[in-house]
């Protein structure tokens, strides 16, 4: 059953959260918003994973929780004692929500972390299983919650009260548990009066930012101007934007970066005004298994969303080829900085990522 609401803040809500004695899965369908708030309770795979690739709930970190609530819960759902043919079928499960979008690396991040916990647990009754599982999801959505505010205090450092910036598709709190990545920053800076000034481009083909991340900042009293994304090279070229934060959905070991489709625009247009552009993006977004931007599997969408979905009717010929990719990669030397948890990461990305991990082993 759908659970409707209408008359509190978009901010109050979560954006990912389970209903363990329903089994059920709990997020907001992004898809309806901003016109209806609307959550919606997932209770098979099947769900599970129509909602991740129909953009239901979307945003890498917001994927990589939504995930592992989903594989905990289906895994509730196996009707066994026996270890072996558990981890078998928790597998099939795996392999099957992972399909669901191939470039947010917090999918497979997630349920690899997930899948580890299966692997470690031999020994253990299938119900202590589960409940490791369970532990574990929740551990996630809290560590979420901690890291974006980290990021958020590091970004802070970036800029000053007042300062203008500028965003792209949405990683706000509606694409994590709160805070979000890009907009932490901006959302820390409110609370400390700081009055930035943000431009939110309105992402085509699916309008993220103007559904989404305008609707967040605007909902959280942040001064936010809406603007096409064919307009950031004005607002630049005007003295507006003194810094671009963007969130990502899987960092290269060489500091590429894989965004939603238009961010590689604004960072070409950054470098040509001098705005810096930084990247916010937790660890767990950084796949050192991935050489450089050239190895990241783009997503390909439906056509119907550019020529259909926003229209009353066809805006395009029929029968018209479309070229739809959900991401582009920004080159890292367009890159003035990725803010990560652990601070704010320089160039060369490739020795700086060496550096990250290896402290964090020593710690």
């Amino acid at each position: 059953m759908d659970d409707r609401q209408r008359d509190k803040n978009i901010m109050e809500y979560e954006t990912v959260a389970l209903d363990d004695a329903d089994s059920a899965l709990v997020v907001i369908d992004q898809t309806k918003l901003p016109a209806v708030t609307e959550l919606i309770r997932l209770h098979t795979a099947q769900e599970i994973w129509d909602a991740i690739y129909l953009l239901k709930v979307r945003g890498a970190p917001a994927i990589g929780v939504a995930a592992a609530f989903g594989i905990y819960l289906l895994a509730k759902g196996i009707d066994t004692e026996d270890y072996d043919v558990f981890c078998r079928k928790f597998r099939e499960y795996k392999d099957y929500l992972n399909s669901a979008r191939p470039t947010a690396v917090n999918l497979s991040w997630a349920l690899n972390r997930m899948e580890r916990i299966c692997e470690d647990s031999r020994g253990l009754p299938v119900d202590g299983i589960r409940q490791r599982l369970k532990a574990t999801a929740l551990a996630m959505k809290e560590e979420d919650i901690r890291v974006c505010r980290a990021i958020g205090e590091h970004g802070l450092t970036l800029v000053r009260p007042g300062d203008g910036i500028l965003t792209h598709c949405n990683a706000g709190q509606l694409a994590t548990c709160r805070y979000g990545t890009a907009t932490a920053p901006i959302y820390l800076g409110q609370e400390r009066g700081y009055h930035f000034r943000v431009f939110a481009d309105e992402t085509r083909p699916l309008l993220q930012g103007a559904r989404l991340t305008a609707y967040e900042l605007q909902a959280s009293g942040v001064d936010v101007t809406l603007i096409c994304d064919n307009m950031c090279a004005a607002v630049m070229r005007n003295g507006w934007i003194n810094a671009v934060f963007v969130g990502c959905d899987r960092v290269a070991a060489n500091g590429d970066v894989a965004n939603k489709i238009g961010t590689s625009v604004v960072a070409t247009v950054a470098k040509r005004y001098n705005v810096p552009f930084y990247v916010c993006a937790p660890t767990s977004t950084i796949d050192m298994d991935t050489p450089t931007g050239a190895d990241i599997v783009i997503e390909q969408r439906p056509a119907g969303e550019v020529t259909d979905m926003w229209y009353e009717k066809p805006m395009a010929p029929a029968g018209v080829k479309v070229f739809n990719p959900a991401f582009d990669v920004t080159d890292n030397e367009l890159i003035t900085g990725i803010v990560t948890e652990h601070g704010v990461l320089r160039p060369p990305y490739a020795e700086a990522f060496q550096a990250l991990f290896r402290r964090r082993q020593e710690l």
